[in-house]
């Protein structure tokens, strides 16, 4: 028997509290499935989604591990046998990037200057460095994830899965190498995919000019050098009399030149005179049509975004210092009809340097997403992403970007892989003499040499759910927990990612790679603006967590915000929620206070506690069907306003509710222990007794109030 502890007797201090609680939690080795109480059987598996080693967890970073920390607590309390396994990303574009930086700040060099070597030498120090900072963050947010499992997007284990993967699709034909238009980004010097493509609105000058007897519009006047082609649609009544192949002379830039008349579909009738030049070298739209027509294909612009000697008097000039002179010499030759100074549009950009996307025709290595797959009956790439979805095999919430989903299938192009970067994952291809050889590992005999590109970062990221399980060898993780359960991440990486993982399990495993996609959106503060403007530009939750206590951040992100919505954060929802933390302490002191612990069997009233198990039953629903976010509302207003205001209060008066109190109590804790981990951790620390093997362990592994298998209460 006992009465309220010291501890009750001061406020709630989530500072000194918070890593005294998770040292026991790691102690305790629960987060280890292996090691959890014999109860725990069914197995319920999420990976956590690599962050980036080039920083710091971020708030998106923390809403991620707080979304997927709720449901593995939920599901360990569950009787599940729940493994978190937790990496984190080399993520090769931004790391070279960052890296490249900090070496031209501090010794004004570059990577080249240093040689491959030492540049991947000082990579790998500035990852294992950032690597641990991450590892801290995340623990600091209470994840319960098992760092025995971790995984590195490029340490052996993950090299030997992408080499393996590389191997089997390029077998399959899959994977190949060839000359096409690839989005290339002069400024970080290497190709990235369209889903890296970052869209800024820009407002810009239109240019009306003048081709022989048509109009043609443009932005881009730098790149007409080798326009030789006027292409219009087939059906267009206005140049009907223009036939197919037709010769037309007409003076240029640079001089009178001969153009041709292509007559295709794939031209708009209705933007500007339903007539355009085409280059085919750096326009993808422009490429095909030249495909189709077998025309000429010419580089104007050459990989340092400067004009080629195709250009002329303009030839090595930056392109958009050549672009107004340009123009000065169209206008006295008579051929600018007009000009737009207040033309808006979309210009592309590289999501990790900010420059301007120059499309290049080059050699790349590809994914082949059309090609048909004999082991698979026939079916290509995108029909398994189709599929995967389409079946209910796979599940996204919110249900509405399934149509975002499917939209982006049907408009796949085949995914160039091959980046011209030094850190990542080399493509495990060797070239000798016009001899070209794929595999595992390196050719024997001398004379090769290894394609000195490395994989795009997603092709490593797209095995991450079974690479993390020990794939490609046949472990009894990846026997026990593949498909994983969940997949938690941003709707903005759908694309980049979700779909990836989709086409690489498919193939590689012939199954999904996840039965539940959970898709979160952004956090913004109270106006809606991004998170970088608030709170005094504060973008570390572990400052936040200092300042308020992790188990508010917790719940200021999750309360109220839905899968896909973004949510707000501000410092009135902070404080909201560390004055919950505050009412649940004086909650507990005030019914420790008036009740000792039971030491056996008690009279419950019967009214209260049906009221509570149909309470705990909608609340269980919710969690079951990853309504989150209406949990944790659910137990905040049960607590404070049925619990605190209206049960308690009416046990003052009437005192043989008060081992009823206790119950509840208790039982909130259970419920509230996904969404505010440590002090519930805390208090519970205070309930439980060694004479009672009932809750003589962590509120962690403690029972759910409700059996969602069996349909009733726990106790």
């Amino acid at each position: 028997m006992k009465k309220i502890g010291d501890k009750f007797l001061k406020p709630y201090d989530p500072a000194s509290t918070e890593p005294r609680i998770y040292g026991l939690w790691e102690k305790s080795g629960y987060f280890n499935p292996d090691n959890l109480p014999d109860r725990h059987k069914e197995p319920f598996s999420i990976v956590l989604p690599p962050p980036n080693a080039t920083g710091v967890l971020h708030v998106g970073g923390a809403l991620m591990t707080v979304i997927e920390d709720i449901i593995i607590r939920y599901k360990r309390m569950e009787g599940f046998k729940t493994l978190w396994l937790p990496g984190t990303d080399h993520a090769a574009i931004a790391t070279n990037s960052k890296v490249e930086k900090i070496l031209q700040k501090e010794e004004g060099k570059g990577r080249h200057a240093i040689g491959r070597e030492a540049f991947i030498s000082r990579v790998e120090d500035f990852v294992e460095k950032n690597r641990e900072t991450l590892k801290l963050q995340i623990n600091k947010m209470g994840s319960s994830v098992d760092w025995s499992r971790e995984a590195f997007t490029l340490d052996e284990k993950r090299n030997l899965a992408v080499r393996t993967a590389f191997k089997r699709m390029y077998d399959a034909g899959l994977v190949y190498k060839g000359r096409a238009i690839v989005n290339w980004d002069p400024r970080g010097q290497t190709t990235i995919s369209d889903d890296e493509i970052v869209y800024k609105e820009e407002k810009t000058k239109f240019y009306f000019l003048k081709y022989g007897p048509f109009t043609i519009g443009t932005t881009r006047p730098e790149t007409k050098f080798g326009d030789k082609y006027v292409v219009m649609h087939p059906a267009d009544e206005r140049y009907k009399n223009y036939k197919h192949g037709q010769k037309i002379e007409l003076e240029w830039i640079n001089g009178p030149i001969t153009a041709t008349v292509i007559k295709d579909e794939a031209i708009d009738m209705e933007f500007g005179t339903g007539v355009m030049t085409i280059t085919p070298w750096h326009d993808r739209t422009d490429f095909e049509i030249a495909g189709r027509h077998k025309l000429d294909m010419e580089p104007i612009i050459d990989k340092f975004g400067q004009l080629l000697p195709v250009a002329g008097e303009f030839s090595g000039m930056k392109i958009l210092n050549a672009r107004e002179k340009i123009i000065e010499k169209l206008k006295t030759k008579g051929l600018v009809e007009k000009q737009d100074d207040n033309y808006v549009h979309n210009v592309a950009t590289a999501e990790r340097t900010g420059g301007l996307i120059e499309p290049q025709i080059m050699e790349q290595w590809f994914v082949n997403v059309n090609k048909p797959i004999k082991e698979r009956g026939q079916k290509t790439l995108k029909d398994l992403m189709r599929e995967a979805i389409s079946s209910g095999e796979i599940k996204i919430m919110p249900e509405r970007f399934e149509k975002v989903y499917f939209h982006w299938i049907d408009n796949l192009h085949d995914w160039n892989i091959s980046r011209q970067l030094w850190y990542g994952h080399r493509i495990p291809a060797w070239y000798k003499r016009g001899e070209i050889y794929v595999g595992i590992e390196p050719p024997k005999g001398d004379g090769w040499e290894q394609d000195p590109d490395t994989l795009d970062t997603w092709f490593s990221s797209g095995l991450w759910t079974f690479s993390t399980l020990g794939w490609p060898k046949k472990t009894k993780d990846l026997e026990t927990y593949h498909p994983t359960d969940v997949l938690e991440t941003g709707y903005d990486i759908i694309f980049f990612w979700v779909a990836r993982m989709i086409l690489m399990s498919e193939f590689l495993l012939g199954e999904v790679p996840f039965r539940t996609v959970y898709l979160h959106g952004l956090v913004r503060n109270e106006k809606g603006e991004k998170i970088s403007k608030s709170l005094g530009g504060n973008l570390d939750p572990i400052d936040i967590c200092e300042q308020y206590g992790t188990d508010a951040l917790r719940m200021a992100l999750i309360v109220g915000v839905g899968p896909g919505s973004d949510s707000k954060l501000s410092h009135e929802k902070l404080r909201a929620y560390r004055n919950f933390s505050n009412k649940l302490w004086n909650i507990t002191r005030y019914v420790l206070s008036q009740v000792d612990e039971p030491s056996g069997p008690v009279k419950l009233n019967t009214e209260l506690k049906n009221e509570f198990d149909n309470f705990a039953k909608d609340v269980t629903d919710d969690m079951e069907n990853y309504r989150l976010h209406l949990a944790s509302e659910k137990i905040y207003h049960y607590i404070w306003h049925r619990f605190a205001d209206e049960i308690l209060e009416k046990s003052k008066k009437d005192p043989s509710l008060l081992p009823t109190t206790y119950y509840l109590l208790q039982n909130c804790l259970k419920l509230l222990h996904p969404f505010m981990p440590f002090i519930t951790e805390e208090i519970w620390s205070d309930l439980k007794s060694d004479s009672d093997s009932g809750r003589s362990n962590l509120l962690m592994i403690e029972p759910w109030p409700f059996n969602s298998a069996q349909g009733k209460p726990s106790q």
